[in-house]
């Protein structure tokens, strides 16, 4: 409850007068048949006209104070069980936002997509339930049950024969329902991440012509929601049968027991009127009470879901940061014997006893075959993950001992995947420097080589790219990325295989302007080409999660095995194809 305790405080006056007037509305309930029996057994039974006219007054004044009260009611349920979830909507998703890497990798991108809305509008709907029905439910059974005993003391335990067999009909119901209604949470997570991947790879799915594949997987997917939605929504479908039967049931037999004392004299008609009214406000307020424990079943595993997330511990904090206002101010790097693992029970370390040192304005290449660990090496320096043994240092400080924000506002990173938002292009390089005046992002984009494409759009920096940059091709999406990296000023640049899709000859050009244009900023670049890293100042040749040589081109290609290896065959490979082979 703690999660909903600051809504519940700051929207309070929704919290109480929502139940409030809904209360004033169930009152009325069980006033209004009592004077309906009036009227029948005195005002009608002896033609007293004024007697009538007096008692309908009554009546539609309750009746627009019932109307007013549930109108009232409603509204005050509605606002405030959207704001509470808006509340817990916006703790969820800035939650998320502090996630590390390794707690994204503990849920899917559909779970989290699920939890933050399909479960929270759960919560909404059971908050609103709540407001509408809680109160209300209660004082109609109440006031019904007194009015009953009050009309005729011997009928009215006929009720309490009904009333614990619905309730043990509606606690079975609820029993069976609640873990199925987490396992139809988890199919819709399924169902999201199903969509999403194939949303997503909508061209890579057409371009192997797998439509009839994915299909049948959304299919699969989709029945097997189906079926778990079905198995928990036929329990609550139960419920109206129960009710209606028990309200039939027990209406049968007060008619029955009534008629015998209407015959003898001991009951009057409006009495029974009233009575049955009185008997079908009881079984309904039971009935809305058991939807709401129901409803607030599936809630529970919404909730539960909700505090997956909002309570996960989250590895990396400023917690520890002994100098959390310090900033990186030249960008050296140190790694002192350094080993990481993703599975911290994996015997198998991905880096193992990394010692390098990285001098301030340095460029320093890093290649080695796929798997060998070179993005977790430098993921290390913005503590996108931790060590698990030994120390990552930045200007001689551990990285754990800067706050992140300075940590990596100093790092600017480009990642193997490059990733562009809907919005213009300049909004797109805005992300490194939202103050960046357009001489500054021209600047940054002829650094990168992009300035070159863009001015050939008929917007230029203000084209619209589509989700995810899906109207440029990889290169031109590669050389936005490191525009906005550039525009970041960052003592750090770190350039993940972010060239890849570039011609040899622009990949240069960048090249060169990074080293004459950005001579003071450290700079880390991953490649899978040597002649990428071929000009570096030194090279990391990475095996196996081990450093196998660090120099520079020349050195390792007299004493660095793999080195030799890479460059052979990468040599070998373009002889082949410089004569057509």
């Amino acid at each position: 409850m703690d999660k909903y305790k600051p809504y519940l405080k700051k929207y309070w006056y929704h919290f109480f007068l929502g139940p409030l007037f809904m209360i004033i509305e169930a009152s009325g309930e069980f006033i209004l048949p009592y004077i309906n029996a009036n009227i029948i057994n005195n005002g009608a039974a002896n033609g007293d006209i004024p007697y009538i006219i007096r008692n309908g007054v009554y009546m539609l004044i309750i009746a627009l104070m019932m109307l007013a009260g549930g109108v009232l009611g409603a509204n005050f349920a509605i606002r405030g069980s959207a704001r509470l979830a808006a509340g817990v909507r916006e703790d969820t998703f800035l939650q998320i936002q502090k996630f590390s890497f390794a707690n994204i990798d503990d849920f899917s991108t559909g779970s989290l997509i699920t939890r933050i809305t399909n479960d929270i509008t759960q919560i909404q709907n059971f908050a609103q339930t709540l407001l509408r029905g809680f109160f209300r439910s209660p004082i109609m059974l109440i006031g019904a049950l007194i009015m009953s005993f009050s009309l005729n003391p011997k009928l009215a335990w006929v009720i309490f024969v009904v009333i614990p067999l619905l309730a043990l009909a509606i606690a079975v119901i609820i029993k069976t329902a609640s873990p199925r209604y987490t396992i139809m949470q988890q199919k819709i997570d399924q169902l999201n991440n199903g969509v999403g991947e194939t949303i997503t790879n909508e061209r890579v799915i057409k371009s192997f012509v797998r439509e009839e594949y994915e299909k049948k997987k959304f299919f699969r997917i989709n029945d097997e929601l189906v079926e778990k939605s079905t198995a928990a929504l036929k329990m609550m479908i139960l419920m109206q049968p129960i009710s209606t039967l028990a309200i039939n049931v027990t209406t049968l037999a007060v008619v029955w027991f009534a008629g015998k004392q209407i015959m003898v004299g001991d009951m009057e008609l409006g009495t029974l009127t009233a009575f049955i009214t009185y008997l079908s406000q009881i079984l309904m307020a039971l009935n809305f009470l058991a939807n709401i424990i129901l409803q607030g079943t599936r809630a529970a595993a919404s909730d539960r879901r909700i505090s997956e997330v909002l309570h996960a511990d989250i590895d990396l904090t400023d917690d520890t940061a002994a100098f959390p206002e310090k900033e990186v101010s030249s960008g050296s790097i140190v790694f002192q014997n350094v080993s990481f693992r993703y599975f911290k029970n994996n015997q198998q370390k991905v880096l193992d006893n990394i010692n390098l040192t990285i001098q301030a304005g340095e460029t320093v290449g890093v290649i080695g075959s796929t798997g060998s660990g070179k993005s977790t090496l430098v993921s290390l320096i913005p503590r996108l993950y931790d060590v698990d043994e030994g120390a990552v240092l930045v200007d001689g400080i551990n990285v754990k001992d800067y706050s992140l924000f300075h940590l990596r506002e100093s790092v600017a990173m480009v990642l193997q995947k490059n990733t562009l938002f809907s919005g213009t292009i300049s909004e797109n390089l805005r992300w490194g420097n939202e103050n960046a005046t357009q001489e500054e992002l021209e600047r940054a984009a002829k650094t990168a080589a992009a300035d070159s494409f863009v001015q050939t759009f008929p917007d230029g920096y203000e084209t619209e790219l589509g989700q995810g940059g899906v109207n440029l091709s990889g290169g031109q999406k590669q050389r936005l990325c490191i525009a906005r990296a550039l525009l970041k000023k960052p003592k750090i640049l770190i350039l993940d295989d972010s060239t890849s899709a570039v011609d040899t000859a622009t990949e240069s050009s960048i090249r060169r302007a990074l080293r004459e244009d950005m001579p003071g900023i450290t700079k880390i670049i991953i490649a899978q080409r040597i002649t990428s890293v071929v000009d570096a100042d030194k090279i990391i040749v990475l095996d196996e999660g081990r450093i196998a040589g660090f120099g520079k081109h020349a050195q390792l290609l007299k004493t660095c095995a793999p080195y030799q290896e890479i460059y052979y065959s990468q040599k070998d490979k373009e002889e082949a194809t410089n004569n057509g082979e």
